[in-house]
């Protein structure tokens, strides 16, 4: 094997390098019953990115005009806990945080049903705050706070 061969499947990760050695592993969301493409399909990852900046960016401001009053330091500290009763409240009500909203995504149960539960929903936030879990991946691009709650975020 080429050493540039070699680097090329190490920096593209090892979906492509197995792809690449013949392995068929699908489409993301084809083990979950998911469609490839569309509605219903697994979120793109630079929507679900952009989706939790527009969601942090309002959590700021409202941690920075409504809790701080206008303290730049004390909105920092209020940030992500408003992030999270954001996110948790928004997800029970309508299964989609503003900024998931704005980017046409959605969480749903990997069982087919729309509405997630309080304690999907809880420990799906409370991982998502803890940072780590969320940037852990399966194949299918489902980060362990959404394995662990049993959901999946698709487009709407």
């Amino acid at each position: 094997m080429d050493n540039r061969e070699a680097i090329g499947s190490w920096l593209s990760g090892p979906r492509a390098a197995a792809e690449r050695m013949g392995v068929e592993l699908g489409y993301r969301g084809e083990r979950l019953g998911l469609p490839k493409e569309g509605p219903g399909s697994i979120a793109p990852f630079g929507r679900r990115l952009a989706a939790v900046l527009v969601d942090w960016l309002l959590s700021v401001l409202i941690a920075y005009g409504l809790i701080a009053h206008r303290d730049a330091h004390a909105a920092n500290s209020w940030a992500l806990p408003v992030f999270g009763a954001v996110a948790l409240i928004s997800l029970l009500l309508v299964g989609s945080t503003p900024g998931k909203r704005l980017l046409r995504l959605r969480v749903v149960r990997v069982d087919g049903g729309t509405r997630l539960g309080f304690g999907a929903a809880l420990l799906r936030t409370v991982l998502l705050l803890l940072f780590v879990p969320a940037v852990i991946w399966d194949r299918d691009s489902r980060g362990l706070h959404d394995k662990a709650a049993r959901t999946v975020e698709v487009r709407i």
